[in-house]
């Protein structure tokens, strides 16, 4: 059963993901798009650089085709974001993206983003999953569907999109600072408009990793700190002024400081709204989700504004911004958006506004995150991804979500969130969470505190408990 989770569908490479599923999840999007009435715009189709992604892409393309429905096709790789804006742009019903984002490298998967370029909400997966199930699917060769023009090739689809992100940012600052970066393509299709945004504030940045390669370079295409040590050596011995790395699909952002110190996604979220708070004075809220940084909730209070914390999943981060006007929002895993952008995450933009901060208040991450620590205290977040059998699964569920049993924990509790896995707060501000993953076949768990030591305890404590 082919099932789509928080970043949309995503199986094993000759397991599940084959062309016969590809093409039901195709059919099941032709039977939504009919049973919604929105044939009469065309869908457009991207794909990453995993492997078997551009033949995906056309296995898709090759089932609409044959129902009549008009494709946009690419003629390179693209990052997931530049589908959400052509999407929102061009006041598409539709947009697929194939990618597995930073799954690992045997991984591929399907993104369906729907109107305004937003991620498709539970209610539209749920049907789509309908549809697939009772799907037979019916294709015509991709070069016949080209050459009737039902597929069709856009030409120069970035262009919009990095001239709106240009629009947004502070090009003379960043061109009268002129900063040196590295730039850790991570082997991912979000190279070329960052490097096109960058040249084009006259910036220096040099790239490492910019070939294609289907195993990622034998690394997780996610901009971790375990992932990014190449990195982080390079921009040292190199004198960069800071490193930068995306996930495979362009939506995931890490930064590396000058001093080689990694920047971890809740940071670059709190250096980001504190930047653009009161550097640039722009009003509003914050959003997160329950797995992000509450540093977040000091500074929105320390500005008279508010944090709001939504479960795990980007739309609701996105539709959250829409509902409260908030500056931006985001998640610890590395995806974040602002206010009149796209409704999805974006590392390109992200990224291009990291620098515009580093330009127009002269620090570098590691200082500004000096001064955030210096006004809001430490807050240190701990992390551990356990795989289970699918026996194990059932019982830790029963666990936690029927039973609702929870460890004996040193410190005191003052409420239990089951909104999205189980979340517990303490009195001292920190907080440790237990949940599934919606992309991969992990149980995640979180913790965060002012000592690593008292989160690690509370990581330790549900594990003790669960058995894991």
């Amino acid at each position: 059963m082919i099932q789509f989770g928080t970043g949309g569908w995503r199986a094993v490479i000759g397991e599940d993901f084959v062309c016969d599923n590809v093409r039901r999840v195709a059919a099941g999007i032709v039977q939504l798009i009919r049973a919604e009435n929105k044939g009469d715009k065309p869908v457009i189709i991207g794909y990453d650089r995993r492997f078997l992604s551009k033949e995906a892409a056309q296995w898709v393309a090759e089932v609409l085709a044959a129902a009549g429905i008009r494709v946009w096709f690419l003629h390179r790789s693209a990052p997931t974001p530049l589908i959400m804006h052509t999407v929102k742009d061009e006041k598409l019903y539709f947009g697929i993206e194939i990618t597995a984002s930073h799954n690992p490298s045997n991984y591929n998967g399907i993104k369906l983003i729907v109107e305004e370029g937003r991620d498709a909400p539970l209610e539209t997966t749920h049907k789509l999953e309908g549809f697939i199930a009772q799907a037979q699917p019916q294709f015509i060769p991709f070069d016949r569907a080209v050459a009737a023009g039902t597929v069709e090739y856009l030409e120069n689809p970035f262009n919009k999109f990095l001239d709106d992100i240009i629009a947004l940012l502070d090009m003379k600052a960043l061109r009268n600072r002129g900063l040196r970066v590295l730039f850790d393509t991570m082997h991912g299709s979000g190279a070329y408009p960052l490097m096109v945004i960058f040249h084009t504030a006259r910036c220096t940045i040099d790239a490492m990793n910019l070939d294609r390669d289907a195993y990622f370079g034998g690394m997780m295409p996610a901009p971790s700190e375990k992932s990014l040590t190449m990195l982080q050596d390079r921009v040292v011995k190199g004198g960069y002024d800071m490193g930068i790395a995306m996930d495979g699909d362009g939506d995931r952002l890490g930064i590396i400081d000058k001093t080689g110190q990694y920047v971890d996604a809740n940071e670059i979220l709190c250096m980001l709204y504190y930047y653009l708070v009161k550097y640039k004075g722009w009003k509003g809220g914050v959003v997160r989700n329950l797995a992000t940084t509450h540093m977040l909730d000091r500074i929105a209070e320390s500005f008279g504004e508010t944090c709001y914390e939504v479960p795990v999943g980007f739309k609701y981060i996105s539709s959250k911004i829409d509902e409260v006007d908030a500056v931006l929002g985001g998640e610890s895993s590395g995806g974040l958006t602002v206010r009149g952008h796209i409704h999805g995450k974006d590392s390109v933009y992200a990224a291009s506004l990291f620098a515009e901060m580093v330009s127009v208040t002269g620090k570098s991450p590691a200082e500004m995150m000096d001064e955030l620590r210096r006004q809001f205290g430490t807050f240190v977040m701990v992390d551990d991804n356990l795989r289970f059998t699918q026996e194990k699964k059932d019982e830790i569920q029963t666990t936690l979500m029927v039973d609702k049993k929870l460890p004996e924990f040193d410190r005191e509790v003052v409420r239990v969130s089951y909104e999205d896995g189980c979340k517990v707060y303490f009195a001292d501000g920190g907080f440790v969470i237990c949940r599934f993953s919606g992309t991969e076949p992990l149980l995640r768990i979180f913790a965060e505190s002012s000592e690593r030591a008292s989160a690690e305890a509370a990581i330790r404590a549900f594990k003790d408990m669960l058995k894991v």
